[in-house]
């Protein structure tokens, strides 16, 4: 549903290309992985995340340019590069990120692990002892798991699952019946732990783990009988992982999508990783047979999976090595001896993650499941988990005869499988569920719920810039509002009458949504703060968003720079805009904020001649979501909220200088040194809003 446009006004040289703006994201989140500051298990943490971030990426990002080249499409997007030099661009790039992490996880982070009693031993210094323990495993856990196939006429190559970890065997001699293929392929299979414990009793150090991929190598011989082992390389495969489904094809989309997500996992492979030792020819021949190009082809000097160490932290019971625990605060309105209902009657209620605790939501949830008076509940869910608390009061509320609506988006992308199952289970007990609108996921957090008071039905909400997912309440920066104001209400309500019905787009009093409004109106928005300095008063825009790169925006934003708007941009991942371009860009800047919490929320001020206007939202300034996506962006209209809003979620970011990187005009960024007082958002909101810590 975008709008036709004018081409953009602005050459190719002021936008800057998303996946290379992505790839510096991951050199920031490396850099957390490098700084001494950090605990040292955290860090640990920060390499892994890396590896998993580059993992998506390979599988959506470079997959995309791949389909790109493949239909031959040569045309340049709006940064002016090619598919065919984007990806060789990112080649380059994410190898030289590689080498940097794995140097960063070889020569520091495992070193300094071994000096605080964590050790992750080599096989060559393993003891005697260990070396029994490690071969009785071996016969007892792994080898009665493993099937090797040979291959020859008879014995093609299996099947690669994405991500698996599998081991390339070279070898010489004759089998028992005479076949001499001189390779085979050993399959890991995903029940098997990638780093073991060893027993205390053979070991100095209190934690020692080792490596299924070194207890393979030492006894892979045994799969094997009577031929020697030449070589034996570990290699993984990173496959297309996008959805595809056709609108005018589908009749069922959850039946549908299920078939769909079997293919996931043997979809066209887009990265090969081995091991650093894997001879020249096996490496050739895994190339080919995955229909790969030699830039394709990444060497890792240590294992090929590190999102397996994710783990580790959580197995080491040192708490001086990881970031300090801490319990998350009541929110301000809230009391202990009052029913939420009561609570949100008498004020708005903002909830600032994780520094508060999002209870109130599922205690909202849970107070509605069981109040007689409560005849309604709708919601919408985009990510949740597969044991979700707030789920589980949404199964039984509608067992307890309330009309439970539930919009659950089934493409939320690695999260589809968690999602039909929960589907599956709330349509058993009787509850409503939707899937949207095809071809527009729906992004928005809503929840609704229909009270019947004294003076009629009152609707209860809660607005969100962030998903319905306890876990993820503790690892992301995200703004909640409860609220019974009754436009805010009927707003709420109109969106789920369009989610669950059909209809015409009506005007709503005060959300801005997408497809329809969001994105106009935020360029308006823009252009009213251009208008203003124009005539010689302040103007101010303030953002915080997950990504900026949608190029209307982009455009506005540099008029507005030009006409003199000051304007300050928190993005934490890729940016296609370029700030202080003289004559550009002069009167913008990009920041970047990385810390122990993802930051999530998404925060829109406008000066407006000073009756400020504050928004959030869940959505980013970027082309999906302003139209291919169902999104939300609700006005602050309590003055003692907005002000909060401001000092937590827009000031400390912006005088952030130990966690913050500035943006340069050539898409790098440089990280904020302390002048003085260390100031770093995440750590002084712990500190102002958490319970203890």
């Amino acid at each position: 549903m975008r709008p036709q446009i004018e081409p953009a006004k602005y050459p190719p040289e002021h936008f800057i290309n998303r996946e290379l703006s992505l790839l510096q994201f991951q050199r920031r989140v490396l850099a957390q992985a490098a700084d001494p500051s950090v605990p040292l298990l955290e860090r640990l943490r920060f390499i892994c995340i890396v590896s998993s971030n580059l993992d998506e990426f390979f599988e959506i990002r470079v997959s995309g340019i791949k389909e790109q080249i493949r239909i031959g499409n040569r045309k340049s997007g709006i940064d002016g590069i090619s598919p065919a030099d984007l990806l060789r661009r990112v080649s380059d790039e994410v190898h030289k990120i590689i080498s940097e992490q794995y140097a960063l996880l070889n020569e520091d982070i495992l070193p300094a692990l071994e000096q605080e009693g964590v050790t992750f031993l080599r096989r060559s210094l393993w003891t005697e002892a260990q070396r029994d323990w490690i071969r009785e495993y071996f016969l007892r856990e792994v080898m009665p798991v493993l099937t090797p196939i040979g291959l020859d006429p008879a014995h093609p190559f299996p099947r690669v699952l994405n991500k698996s970890l599998n081991f390339a065997v070279e070898l010489d001699g004759l089998d028992a019946f005479g076949r001499d293929s001189g390779a085979a392929i050993v399959q890991a299979p995903r029940a098997l732990p990638r780093v073991i414990r060893l027993p205390g009793e053979i070991c100095e150090q209190e934690y020692t783990f080792v490596f299924l991929s070194s207890v393979l190598h030492a006894h892979v011989g045994e799969l094997f009988a009577g031929m020697q082992v030449l070589g034996c390389y570990q290699f993984r495969v990173t496959r297309n992982s996008d959805l595809f489904v056709d609108e005018e094809e589908v009749k069922d989309l959850r039946t549908t999508l299920k078939g769909e997500l079997q293919q996931r996992h043997f979809g066209d492979a887009v990265r090969l990783e081995v091991a650093d030792n894997c001879s020249e020819d096996m490496a050739d021949f895994l190339v080919q047979h995955f229909h790969l190009e030699r830039g394709d082809l990444y060497r890792t000097p240590g294992i090929v999976n590190l999102v397996r160490l994710m783990q580790v932290p959580d197995w080491v019971d040192r708490p001086e090595l990881k970031y300090q625990p801490f319990t998350p605060g009541t929110s301000r309105g809230l009391d202990k001896r009052q029913e939420i209902f009561d609570a949100v009657r008498r004020q708005d209620i903002l909830l600032h993650h994780p520094f508060q605790s999002f209870a109130p939501v599922i205690d909202l949830l849970r107070t509605a499941a069981d109040d007689p008076q409560v005849l309604a509940i709708k919601m919408t869910v985009y990510r949740t988990g597969t044991d979700s608390v707030l789920m589980e009061h949404l199964v039984r509320a509608a067992q307890k005869g309330k009309e439970v609506t539930v919009v659950l988006e089934l493409m939320a992308r690695f999260d589809e499988e968690a999602n039909i199952t929960w589907a599956n289970r709330l349509e058993e007990v009787g509850a409503h569920v939707v899937y949207g609108v095809f071809g527009y996921k729906t992004h928005a957090k809503l929840l609704m719920v229909v009270r019947r008071e004294e003076n009629g039905l009152r609707h209860y909400t809660h607005l969100g810039t962030g998903n319905y997912h306890p876990r993820t309440t503790r690892l992301y920066t995200d703004f909640g509002l409860l609220t019974c104001n009754p436009e805010i209400g009927e707003d709420v309500a109109t969106i789920f009458k369009q989610l669950t019905g059909l209809g015409q787009a009506t005007e709503l009093s005060h959300l801005w949504q997408a497809p329809f409004t969001l994105q106009p109106k935020v360029v308006a928005a823009i252009r009213r703060e251009a208008g203003i300095a124009r005539e010689g008063r302040k103007a101010r825009v303030i953002a915080k968003m997950n990504a900026l790169l949608e190029p209307e925006t982009i455009e506005a934003l540099y008029d507005a720079s030009q006409a003199g708007v000051d304007i300050d941009l928190i993005v934490r991942g890729p940016c296609a805009l370029r700030p202080g371009v003289p004559g550009l860009s002069d009167n913008i800047r990009v920041r970047s904020v990385i810390g122990r919490f993802l930051e999530h929320h998404r925060i829109f001020y406008f000066r407006a001649d000073g009756d400020e206007q504050v928004f959030l939202s869940s959505a980013d300034w970027m082309d999906r979501n302003f139209f291919r996506r169902i999104e939300i962006a609700f006005p602050i209209l309590d003055a003692r909220i907005k002000r909060r809003i401001i000092r937590e979620g827009l000031r400390p970011y912006i005088a952030d200088n130990s966690q913050a990187w500035e943006m340069l005009p050539n898409g790098c960024y440089r990280r904020k040194t302390p002048r003085g007082a260390r100031r770093a958002a995440q750590l002084g909101l712990l500190q102002e809003l958490a319970a203890g810590t």
